[in-house]
């Protein structure tokens, strides 16, 4: 699902991605705010933003997700980078081992097809975690 689209944004921090993903966050249903919600940030050469799209919605605390449906978006779109993003409703955002794992999968399936997975942010309404800024990507 496409939440955002043609926009004049380019990433170049996760404090970027984050501001944008904390501020959508806080236009949904009070109660689906409750759920993980697993995002791609599909983005240029110059790290533009082209769209925004949810992959897929969850529970309480967890989200199934695969790389077919992470990449195949930007796989249509020619996209050069993305960033992956999830929220934590727990307000803890301290990745999980299965987060740590997610992350590993996804930027090989990155590299084979091309396009790098740029961060994984995992994100609450007023905190976030960036793998990158971890130096784990």
């Amino acid at each position: 699902m496409i939440i955002l689209r043609d926009l004049d944004l380019f990433v170049t921090s996760a404090q970027d991605a984050t501001t944008l993903l904390q501020k959508w966050l806080r236009t949904i249903d009070p109660l689906d705010r409750d759920k993980e919600h697993f995002i791609v940030l599909i983005m240029d050469v110059r790290l533009k933003v082209q769209v925004v799209d949810v992959v897929s919605v969850g529970i309480l605390n967890g989200v199934l997700v695969h790389a077919r449906e992470v990449y195949r978006r930007a796989v249509a779109l020619g996209a050069s980078k993305v960033v992956v993003a999830h929220n934590h409703p727990s307000s803890i955002c301290s990745p999980s081992d299965e987060d740590r794992e997610r992350t590993k999968k996804l930027r090989q399936a990155g590299e084979i097809i091309g396009i790098p997975l740029v961060d994984h942010i995992i994100f609450s309404e007023s905190s976030f975690y960036s793998f990158a800024d971890e130096g784990l990507l």
